[in-house]
């Protein structure tokens, strides 16, 4: 959580008389590099990152949660930005902030070493205190998330950075996604960057392709009646306004509850249309947002 940042610790038991039951060796911890950024991996391996752009990409369906108040920054400041969006109704001079960077890995490379760097571009930041970090698999793919606080300028920053490394067929991608607010109104903002750290997703489409009968949207699912063989002509069809509405369901801290039209009965809802920064209908992400203060970037990302 951005709001109410801990570090995890785990206590050992205390000791118990007579013999210890014999335990499952855990899984060997993945230990994280502590020089080298997952860029400077990647360009010690020859692999040449191209950044990527959200209009007509198909490889990944990438989900970013926008909370309430919050908008789509359509000309940001962050260097190869595939999506932004931002609090500019917050309480501090600081942009409370979520970016999102893809970049197509063209090269060969070990993706679960290469996470193994996912710390070191947040560790680079000005007076930079990890309180949380874990090297784990994310929606199946190599993942780092590490989150903690940092200097810049005048102000302290609470921030959550994830890297994922994820395969679309043949192909590698790395994405990336910062979530960052000013730590005075952390709290405050808790349920919106939390919501949108909890929601981001990263999936290969033909893995969320709904099956029939499965809303895309969460809904729960209408049956499709099966037609009855040889059913007497003057037996009437259910008609759809006899089946009770499907109420939605209510929307995480932080998010604007979905919205979607029900469907006719047999009729599956329509799926939302992939790599379109979440929810919809509202707000409007097309809409304009000028004079957006500057934003921290991606400079970690860049080539020195």
């Amino acid at each position: 959580s951005l709001g109410a940042l801990q570090c995890r610790r785990h206590r050992s038991g205390d000791g118990a008389a007579g013999p210890a039951p014999a335990a499952v060796a855990p899984a060997p911890a993945v230990a994280p590099a502590v020089t080298g950024t997952v860029r400077d991996y990647l360009q010690s391996k020859g692999v040449k990152l191209e950044a990527q752009k959200p209009q007509g990409f198909k490889a990944l369906d990438i989900t970013l949660p926008v909370p309430p108040r919050w908008t789509q920054v359509p000309d940001p400041n962050v260097p190869d930005a595939f999506a932004v969006i931002a609090d500019r109704h917050g309480t501090s001079i600081y942009t409370s902030n979520a970016q999102v960077v893809v970049y197509k890995l063209v090269g060969n490379f070990d993706p679960k070493e290469a996470i193994t760097h996912g710390f070191v571009d947040s560790q680079q930041l000005p007076a930079w205190q990890t309180t949380n970090a874990a090297i784990a698999d994310f929606g199946g793919f190599p993942s780092s998330v590490i989150e903690g606080t940092y200097r810049d300028g005048d102000m302290m920053l609470n921030t959550s950075h994830r890297h994922v490394i994820a395969t679309s067929g043949h192909d590698k991608y790395l994405v990336s996604l910062a979530v960052t607010t000013d730590r005075s109104v952390a709290v405050a903002d808790a349920p919106a960057t939390d919501a949108i750290v909890n929601g981001f997703r990263v999936t290969v489409p033909a893995a969320t392709a709904p099956s029939p009968g499965t809303s895309p949207v969460g809904i729960p699912a209408q049956t499709v009646p099966a037609s009855p063989v040889a059913a007497p002509a003057q037996t009437a069809p259910v008609a759809p306004v006899a089946v009770p509405a499907q109420p939605v369901p209510a929307a995480p801290v932080g998010l604007p509850a979905q919205t979607a039209p029900a469907a006719p009965v047999g009729l599956p809802t329509q799926p939302v249309a992939p790599n379109q920064v979440a929810p919809r209908p509202a707000p409007n992400l097309l809409t304009m947002v000028p004079g957006l203060p500057p934003l921290p970037n991606f400079a970690f990302l860049q080539g020195r």
